[in-house]
């Protein structure tokens, strides 16, 4: 038992143990699940410690390691414990299965890298790039051995024969060209009547190719011959022994015998499934839809799913390296490990692995005197909750007029709760203590996106699609108006007028948004604080912001999702990795509540810890 304990603890906190060993005290044993032997062993030694007072996991969950990246992982491909990540920022980087650290970056290509795959006896590494341009690697060394042009669109698929003698690449130009890699030339070209979603080799017949072209799977043999039947589908996997098939679509996928092409089995979902993979046994079928990964025991007449797991965001590859270990990648900038196991049938999971305070969908907490917590629903009831933090007991609730409020916030202002949403072209402004209605603003034109109170608690920020209002939250006045078509954007970045925008953050009378350009997304930071003056622009950058002020001296840096000292610099405590994506956080010197992207809370007790 301890040594499994052990080997998880230094997984899920390897980034933490690696970079700040002295962070094992802090970030890392605390949050040992409860039934855990680390917990039993060490928790009467860490009374000066952060404590968690609500959002322990009671057992190890699926993900044993989340490896962060700066960029979107496009595509990986998995071979004798080495992972190759095709990225967004034109790398492909080389993870270590085990320890999911980074061991090498192959650098090369100069657009977006869309498809990577590796040889069957893994000395050689394909890739296509966004840049036309299909690169062969070697694996040993890490330098290119050919770069192979022809495609005059980007190329979005890449396989390699079981033979090792020729290549296969899609593209968005219609074609998938086939390669010599001996010579370095295209030998064959095979016309689509769309652009070309994903291609791959048969892993035992060199002489079987299945291409995915809008939404059609079609085969062909090595001269560009087609084969017939055709099939319906977004993408397809083959089994390693090259018996079977998975047909992802709209929300099924279909697993087939490749001989015969029948269907062996369907699989249902609740989302359009856009990747998918077999286990090395051939027992567990994976198939990723939206933000969830399914993952089936195909062994018995009726399949059944095993497990239900995911990312904070739509994921883009699979891959399993064991029988019991998947490998995912997806848009939240993070490649998972998961332990998997074929024979737990219980219910399904469809949440990630963490057990925070369970409550309904939620944007805002108001820490309140007294050591209570405030957590006004999104939902349509209009009802906000009490919950003691020293106890996790749910204390009471209570009723808001609302009907239907669409956007909802709140905050302790001058130790009041006031409670803000939006409905019928109004912000409403409620005293949910007195149970009063303190102000109604009219807002017409436009649905609201986002509403906020501000970090000061003067103002109610209202973010819409094209821009940002601000009203003084006791006069009702508008003290100020950030339109997209006001800021010269091609200062700033290259971008034009009419872009959309995604609310951020908030520190005081700052706020910060994602705009939208037709390629990426910039965030862009306005003060409204400064008096008889329009917002003044004063952070401009890809991404999003990295940090918010909590107080004084403490920050909490967003992409880490951890509280640092502003005047040391040291990290006060980093969360661990089942609490990745932790957007907001509120610190009263003595409680951090942070609000996750899965919609819940952790809260962590400092009362006995000196800061």
């Amino acid at each position: 038992m301890w040594i499994n304990d052990s080997q998880r603890l230094l997984l899920e906190h390897f980034d933490i143990i690696h970079d700040s060993p002295s962070q094992l005290y802090h970030s890392a044993l605390p949050f040992c699940p409860s039934s855990s032997w680390l917990h039993e062993c060490y928790s009467s030694e860490l009374s000066q410690e952060a404590k968690v007072v609500k959002g322990l996991s009671a057992e190890w969950g699926m993900c044993s390691r989340t490896t962060v990246l700066k960029h979107i992982p496009y595509f990986l491909s998995y071979w004798n414990n080495t992972v190759a990540v095709g990225c967004e920022n034109r790398d492909i980087l080389i993870l270590d299965a085990i320890t999911g650290s980074q061991t090498a970056v192959l650098s090369g290509h100069t657009d977006k890298v869309r498809s990577v795959t590796f040889s069957s006896d893994g000395t050689s590494l394909v890739s296509g790039s966004d840049d036309k341009t299909v690169k062969l690697w070697d694996v040993q060394t890490g330098g290119v051995v050919r770069t192979l042009h022809g495609h005059t669109g980007g190329v979005s698929s890449v396989s390699i024969s079981a033979d090792h003698t020729t290549i296969a690449s899609g593209s968005y130009d219609k074609t998938i060209r086939l390669w010599d890699i001996q010579k370095g030339e295209c030998c064959q070209i095979i016309e689509h009547q769309q652009w070309v979603n994903c291609v791959r080799f048969s892993p035992t017949n060199p002489q079987c190719l299945i291409s995915v072209s809008d939404e059609t799977v079609q085969q062909w043999d090595i001269n560009g011959h087609k084969v017939v039947p055709t099939y319906d589908g977004y993408h397809i996997a083959f089994s390693p022994d090259g018996t079977q098939f998975i047909l992802c679509a709209e929300d099924y996928a279909t697993v087939h015998n490749t001989n015969s092409g029948l269907i062996v089995t369907k699989l249902h979902m609740a989302y359009t499934s856009i990747a998918s993979c077999f286990s090395p046994d051939h027992k567990l079928v994976a198939v990723a839809a939206a933000f969830y990964i399914y993952v089936w025991d195909i062994t018995g007449s009726d399949p059944h799913p095993v497990k239900t797991i995911g990312h904070t965001n739509n994921i883009t590859s699979l891959a399993f390296s064991s029988p019991s270990t998947l490998i995912s990648a997806g848009w939240d900038k993070s490649v998972k490990f998961w332990q998997i196991s074929a024979l737990s049938t219980g219910p399904i999971l469809t949440d990630l692995n963490s057990t925070p305070l369970t409550l309904a969908p939620t944007r805002s907490t108001a820490l309140k005197p007294k050591n209570e917590l405030i957590i006004p629903s999104d939902l349509p009831d209009g009802v906000i909750q009490t919950w003691g933090i020293l106890t996790g007991l749910h204390k009471g609730s209570l009723q808001i007029l609302a009907q239907d409020p669409h956007q909802r916030n709140t905050q302790l202002i001058d130790n009041k709760l006031i409670l803000v949403w939006y409905a019928d072209e109004k912000i409403n402004i409620w005293d949910a203590e007195k149970g009063e209605l303190l102000q109604t603003i009219n807002v017409p034109g436009g649905s609201v996106k986002y509403l906020w109170i501000s970090g000061d608690g003067t103002k109610v920020f209202c973010v819409y699609e094209e821009s940002i209002q601000a009203w003084d939250i006791q006069t009702g006045e508008v003290v100020g108006r950030m339109r997209a078509q006001d800021v010269d954007f091609k200062a700033q970045g290259g971008m034009v007028a009419g872009e959309r925008m995604k609310f951020e953050g908030i520190e005081g009378s700052k706020i910060w948004a994602i705009v939208w350009e037709p390629k990426s997304g910039h965030y862009r930071g306005w003060d409204f604080g400064i008096p008889g003056s329009p917002p003044v622009l004063f952070s401009s950058g890809e991404g999003s912001p990295s940090r918010l002020h909590l107080n004084d001296n403490k920050m909490w840096e967003i992409e880490m999702s951890r509280m640092k000292d502003i005047v040391t610099g040291k990290v006060v405590v980093q969360l661990p990795v089942r609490f990745w994506k932790a957007f907001y956080a509120q610190w009263d010197g003595h409680y951090l509540v942070v609000n996750l992207r899965s919609k819940k809370v952790v809260i962590l007790d400092f009362s006995n810890v000196s800061l």
